[in-house]
């Protein structure tokens, strides 16, 4: 894949990701505002509901009280003028309250020389009302208690409700807060139209005077202005309050954000479905890059790897029918020998990409026996001593395990430590230097090669016994190979029940660990 076509789609995609996150988390911040605002206002509502309801049935009660004097035998006024009269005792304090409010007509003659219109004189009539209240002791009036004294009222119509109303205003004013309402009336009001709204969690309430605590209070409210809700109660004749209904509830953040939770919960599961897809997606994307840039370097040092013996065949093959050449027994056998070395080279890249194959369908048919695998060390060595030598290297042995016996396939595992000081050989760009020791930690045998070449990275460490991996150098080929012998090692090394590892510095070379389980 193209390398800018690759970060056009990665940025693509982030975006879409991020933008897809961002529209989430707007819907759920939109969608908490919004149901917060709701339960405000039905909060609200629930208060003017419970204001209303209360004084409405207080004044209600007044006025039946009106009614049923009324009914029995007051003497209507043809003039329609309303004078009430009220006297009623307080045993509380021992003091009586007389209160008045009335619509007067007051009559009289003006003579006619102040308006010079021809008259004698004129009837001028004043209608104006009248609310006075005084309070005295109980030694100076005589009555009943309660409502005792209606002295003149017309029937209930518009004028008299009026009227009536503003009576009851005035008295309910006198009266103490705590005797017009009370705790389980407002309490049983409130929860009652705060269940129609689905709000059933738990709240504290109180009225307040003038900002002041009264009697009406629940016992664990508190007052946070910044969180608690207030309505006016009991309004005066001029509509006004003194008196404030308060609630608060302490568990209101949490009741709303669990109104939204199971949309915010399905939310955060799709945009982490969504995220996971995205990262898969994405990972796919860098592992195919990956795989697009070894399979390059593969075919090239694959192609590289069969390009020489090729060549070195079809040079040796014209020397071969070259007339002054063929007649040379001695140099026709030297070329032939060439060519079969050649050929066995070719032979053994493909016995690799073969063999790995097979590992991985498990085709591969690895019987185990009991060996020496101090004998094994050196019997690998010999494989590649001459090599060393006429570098001008040299292998040095520690084989200090007292106990080196395993269960392990001999051809496989000889090929498993070639394969290693092959790399430890090719890696060094100078005469190699290669030290292979052997140890015994508890029930395992560890066996170290140790060279001083070039080293690798710590990407390459992390990677290096992966498939076709080699450290990319693009379409160089210094060091031969096509990145299957670790590979394989790897492998080979695990179907042994045992373990590899490598440690590395660039310039400074690697060392690679074998351990295995040994046997009685």
């Amino acid at each position: 894949m193209n390398k800018r076509i690759f970060l056009v789609l990665v940025v693509l995609m982030s975006c879409s990701l991020i933008g897809i996150i961002l529209v989430q988390a707007y819907y759920i911040n939109n969608s908490l505002q919004n149901t917060e605002k709701q339960f405000n206002h039905n909060v609200k509502k629930a208060l003017s509901y419970v204001s209303n309801t209360i004084e409405k049935e207080e004044k209600e009660d007044y006025l039946r009280k009106f009614t049923e004097l009324l009914r029995q035998g007051v003497i209507n006024d043809t003039t329609a003028i309303i004078n009430i009269y009220l006297k009623e005792d307080n045993p509380d304090t021992n003091e009586t309250v007389i209160y008045r409010n009335g619509i007067l007509e007051e009559n009289f003659k003006v003579s006619s020389a102040l308006f010079d219109i021809g008259l004698d004189s004129l009837n001028v009539k004043r209608i104006l009302q009248k609310r006075e209240t005084e309070i005295i002791g109980n030694n100076s009036v005589d009555g009943n208690n309660n409502l005792s004294m209606l002295s003149k009222l017309s029937n209930l119509n518009e004028s008299t409700q009026i009227a009536l109303e503003t009576v009851y205003k005035d008295k309910a004013y006198l009266k103490p807060l705590h005797k017009r309402v009370n705790l389980d009336k407002i309490d049983r009001l409130l929860a009652l139209k705060l269940l129609e709204d689905d709000i059933d969690i738990d709240y504290e309430f109180a009225i307040y005077s003038n900002d002041l605590s009264t009697k009406i209070k629940t016992q664990d409210f508190n007052l946070d202005k910044s969180s608690t809700f207030s309505v006016p109660f009991f309004y005066n004749e001029n509509d006004k309050s003194n008196y404030r209904l308060l609630v608060n509830f302490p568990e209101r953040s949490k009741f709303i954000f669990s109104s939204i939770l199971t949309m915010l919960i399905l939310s955060i599961v799709f945009t982490l479905i969504i995220i996971i897809a995205y990262s898969s997606a994405l990972y796919q994307l860098i592992k195919q890059r990956q795989i697009s840039e070894i399979k390059t370097d593969f075919i090239n040092n694959m192609t590289h790897e069969f390009k020489t013996p090729i060549a070195t065949i079809n040079l040796a093959l014209d020397s071969i029918k070259n007339p002054k050449i063929i007649d040379d027994k001695e140099k026709v056998l030297r070329y032939l020998g060439m060519i079969k070395e050649e050929n066995k080279r070719m032979h053994a890249q493909v016995e690799n990409v073969l063999r790995i194959s097979k590992l991985e369908k498990n085709e591969l048919n690895i019987s185990k026996e009991r060996i020496d695998l101090n004998d094994l060390v050196e019997d690998a060595i010999s494989h590649v001593e001459l090599i060393v030598e006429d570098r001008g290297g040299e292998i040095e042995t520690h084989l200090d395990a007292e106990r080196s016996s395993v269960l392990a396939n001999d051809t496989h595992f000889t090929n498993v430590l070639v394969n290693i000081l092959d790399n430890a050989i090719k890696y060094s760009p100078e005469a190699p230097k290669i030290i292979v020791t052997t140890e015994v930690v508890s029930n395992n045998i560890l066996v170290h090669i140790k060279d001083h070449g070039s080293g690798m990275s710590k990407t390459a460490q992390k990677r290096v016994f992966e498939k076709f991996y080699r450290e990319h150098t693009g379409n160089i080929h210094n060091v031969k190979g096509h990145g299957l012998g670790l590979a394989y090692v790897k492998r080979i090394v695990e179907d042994h029940q045992g373990h590899i590892s490598v440690e590395s510095e660039k310039e400074k070379g690697s060392t690679f660990t074998i351990k295995l389980p040994l046997i009685s």
